[in-house]
């Protein structure tokens, strides 16, 4: 005897297979630099794993904020956050989009970062549209709560990531090779 199954198309089941991490291109409200976009499209189509595009927005917590009102979209920056999309979608690339507003935007970063679990995470904000400090700390904050690989466009100081407390005591190469000479 035959029965008829009732299933549901495999086209509304958005899964992840085993050992696929995406890429995950960030930014903090500001356009995305030319260099990580590159990298991260170029990442995910040799990967051949979806890109992830997020931008995190800084909302003050007023009453507005709170009825939904606390994000103003501007034109000229949602154009410059579309064309990442844009050129992966051209190479076959799947994507996702994703705009996160919070009062407290890196730990937003590191929540997002944490649901994702990128294989890569491209953080690519336009160091010349942001105030240095709070680039640097946010540099700082990636590297050392994540456990992917992190991409920037400034290079770590060596002697401070062998020193992270997150990588355990180490002896710092560069002293032992002073010691040396």
């Amino acid at each position: 005897m035959q029965s008829v199954r009732n299933s549901i198309p495999r086209e509304d089941v958005i899964s992840r297979p085993a050992g696929a991490r995406p890429v995950l291109l960030a930014t903090l409200d500001v356009p995305f630099s030319e260099a990580a976009v590159v990298f991260a499209v170029d990442s995910a189509v040799e990967s051949g794993q979806p890109l992830v595009v997020v931008n995190v927005a800084e909302i003050l917590p007023t009453l507005w904020a709170i009825n939904g009102y606390g994000y103003v979209e501007r034109d000229d920056l949602q154009r410059e956050l579309r064309k990442p999309a844009e050129l992966a979608q051209s190479l076959a690339v799947r994507v996702e989009r994703l705009r996160v507003c919070s009062p407290h935007p890196i730990d937003a970063l590191l929540e997002v970062v944490a649901e994702w679990d990128p294989g890569v995470l491209v953080f690519g904000p336009d160091v010349t549209r942001m105030r240095r400090r709070k680039y640097e700390r946010a540099v700082r904050r990636l590297r050392e709560r994540t456990s992917c690989l992190v991409w920037t466009q400034t290079e770590p100081d060596p002697e401070q990531v062998l020193a992270s407390p997150r990588r355990g005591r180490r002896v710092l190469v560069t002293s032992v090779l002073r010691r040396k000479r």
